[in-house]
């Protein structure tokens, strides 16, 4: 699905990476668009065909198989890109509840997806997506729920659809999908509407951890007349996806299980993690001297396996570790912990090759209140509702994870937290972060 579109540009995207000594420019490492990028130029009116036109059945709709919508399979996908000089970042992650779902007088049970948009690590849109696999093998897409954000808060619900209320389902993958293949994965008058055309089959594009085959080619239009180029891959799901138009890249950063190498972590990513926490106290003390030692020990952790870890998690490393050399060299602190924090979101992607998704998430929520922490300490009232909302949207796929003591204290700071942010009172916000920090450590 076509998701955000970024309109402004971010201020310094562009960042001098050779100053960071980590090595090989992003640009020369992030995967070629092809076949995608070209499928906006493609004829897809002669021989094509719709296939989504008979009603599907359902006997055991949330056992999703269809390798090129692997949905049920996936715990957590990564996807990196950039809009514009926006860099993009999306989440996706497999939430361990299901929806039923009245639609043309049955009930159908679907898998919930909880897909997160960050532009330039803040918080763009929340949404949970429901799936459903057909007898025949076909994925139908049964709507979604949508948080649109605008600093920090929703703005609105533009998207929001349920199959059985709005309109009927749409198939968003074939069962053996054909070039030539038409069908909508969203097709509901004057609310929401996409219609996809299989563009090319059997493709070879280069993965997070080499070539992965078996893939496809589609292009979408959708509502507004804007096309999209999208690759398809077998235990990946949606891959890429190009909109020339708009000059927006995402591909896919790692997805688990696809890319779990298991095992212990390696000590150059502990090293690393370790580091970036490090950094950032150090910065937050503008103490140059350690942000300095410190960075040298994290630069010599990434050299060696640089060239081994995911094309655009390791570009993401990159951009972290320039946006700290700039800021040490400008001794800017604010910029140095923020680079941190960036790095430290880094580091728990390559993480998630070796640890359990909740783990990571886990983790990522620690950061995101090492985040807030940061954000409070500026007084910026929408950072501080952005991180509210984040913090309450991880929460969502990993509170249940965690001890009953703990996920019931953390509930109740995120409430906590929600009121400092909805009152603009960033001292409040603070102290809620002292506590969620010192509460999750505890987990």
């Amino acid at each position: 699905m076509k998701r955000t579109t970024i309109a402004a540009t971010a201020a310094g995207a562009a960042l001098a990476l050779t100053a960071c000594g980590a090595g090989t420019p992003p640009a020369e490492r992030r995967p070629s668009a092809e076949p995608t990028a070209r499928t906006s130029a493609r004829a897809t009116d002669e021989g094509s065909r719709r296939v989504d036109l008979e009603t599907p059945t359902f006997s055991d709709p949330t056992s999703i198989t269809n390798p090129l919508f692997p949905i049920s399979d996936l715990d957590q996908v990564i996807q990196l890109g950039d809009e514009a000089g926006t860099r993009l970042r999306f989440e996706v992650t497999r939430l361990p509840a299901t929806k039923v779902i009245e639609w043309d007088g049955r009930t159908v049970e679907t898998v919930q997806s909880q897909f997160v948009a960050y532009g330039d690590g803040r918080v763009l849109e929340v949404a949970v997506d429901y799936f459903a696999q057909a007898d025949d093998g076909a994925v139908w897409y049964f709507g979604e729920q949508v948080d649109n954000y605008e600093d920090g808060v929703i703005a609105n619900n533009d998207g929001t659809w349920l199959a059985g209320k709005d309109g009927p389902p749409g198939m968003i993958m074939p069962a053996d999908p054909q070039v030539g293949d038409v069908y909508r994965p969203e097709n509901i008058p004057d609310l929401v509407f996409e219609e996809v055309t299989v563009l090319e089959t059997d493709q070879t594009v280069p993965g997070p951890r080499g070539d992965v085959e078996g893939a496809i080619a589609i292009q979408e239009r959708l509502m507004d007349g804007v096309l999209e180029g999208k690759t398809f891959a077998p235990a990946y799901g949606e891959f890429q996806a190009v909109v020339e138009s708009e000059q927006e890249f995402v591909g896919m950063g790692l997805a688990v299980p696809a890319d779990f190498l298991g095992g212990s972590t390696p000590d150059e990513v502990a090293a690393m993690s370790d580091g970036a926490a490090a950094i950032r106290a150090a910065a937050i003390a503008a103490d140059w001297n350690a942000v300095t030692t410190l960075l040298g020990d994290v630069q010599t952790a990434w050299r060696p396996m640089q060239h081994a870890v995911p094309p655009l998690v390791a570009e993401e490393t990159d951009l972290a570790l320039a946006a700290i050399t700039a800021a040490m060299q400008g001794s800017d602190p604010a910029a140095a912990a923020q680079g941190a924090v960036d790095l430290g979101q880094a580091s728990l992607d390559l993480r998630l090759q070796h640890l359990p998704v909740p783990a990571v998430d886990l983790a990522r929520f620690a950061l995101w209140v090492e985040q807030l922490t940061l954000d409070a300490a500026t007084g910026d009232e929408a950072t501080i509702a952005g991180d509210a909302a984040i913090l309450e949207t991880i929460w969502q796929r990993v509170g249940h994870t965690a001890a009953a003591t703990v996920g019931g204290a953390v509930s109740r700071h995120l409430v906590e937290l929600r009121a400092a942010a909805d009152a603009g009172d960033p001292a409040a916000a603070a102290d809620v972060a002292a506590v969620l920090a010192e509460t999750v450590a505890g987990a």
